[in-house]
Order: structure tokens, then sequence, then C-alpha cells
């Protein structure tokens, strides 16, 4: 997660600043949910500020880059098994075939997931070296 204690600190006032910006909008109709909303909004967008501060200070990111079109490619199957899901809400008004849709959309979005995206990044399998 973190590297150093710097990370370390800019991870947790993100977390915390996230945990607040998701209070303040389940509470934004009261006052005190604006000011939370406020507060959480801020430590966010400090905690984004010192991540990209401290990016400098890590040195060139190592790995291969990975191809392209597969990262493209893997993203698109992922969002399709989404497509088809929300697909299925609006063609069949079952509860069977809706979690029939839902099913082979979550199907589709794992192979573009564990299946194409590992191949664009360059990390085919977990057992193969």
């Amino acid at each position: 997660m973190a590297a150093n204690k710097q990370q370390g600190s800019y991870l947790t006032l993100f977390w915390t600043g996230a945990t607040a910006l998701c209070a303040g909008l389940a509470y934004l109709t009261e006052g005190f949910g604006k000011l939370v909303l406020v507060l959480g909004l801020a430590a966010v967008a400090i905690s984004l500020v010192g991540f990209l501060k401290v990016k400098p200070m890590e040195g060139k990111t190592a790995g291969v880059a990975g191809n392209s079109v597969l990262k493209l490619l893997g993203i698109a199957v992922a969002l399709g098994g989404w497509f088809v899901t929300i697909a299925g809400l609006h063609i069949t008004t079952s509860v069977g075939g809706r979690l029939i849709f839902a099913l082979v959309g979550i199907g589709i979005t794992l192979v573009g997931v564990l299946g194409v995206l590992p191949v664009a990044f360059g990390s085919f399998m977990a057992g193969k070296a």
C-alpha cells in the first residue's frame, strides 16, 4: 500500500477524507452534513496533491509497459459484461431471466479481468514463471 511514512500519511488522509465525503453526501440536507462534505472534499484534495508531490521521489517504475490494444480490449470486455447485466434488466422482467443475464455478465467481466488483462500486462498465470 504505502512504501514509506509520507505515502502512508497521505493514504490515511485520503481514506479518511473519502469516508467523510461519503458521510457528507449521505447527510447533505443537514447543516452538519454540508460541513463534513466540505471537510472530506478538502482532505481528498490535499491527499491527492500530496500523492503528486511524493510520486517524483519514487524513481522509474519497474516492469514492462504492456500492449495498449490488449489493455483496451480487456477494459472493453469487462465493461461489456456490465452492459450485458444492465441490458438484462431492460430485456426481461422475470427474476430468473435477470439472474441468467447477471451471471452471463459476470462471466464476461471475469474473462476480461482474469483472462485478457493479465496477458496485456505480461503476467499470464500465477503458477507459471
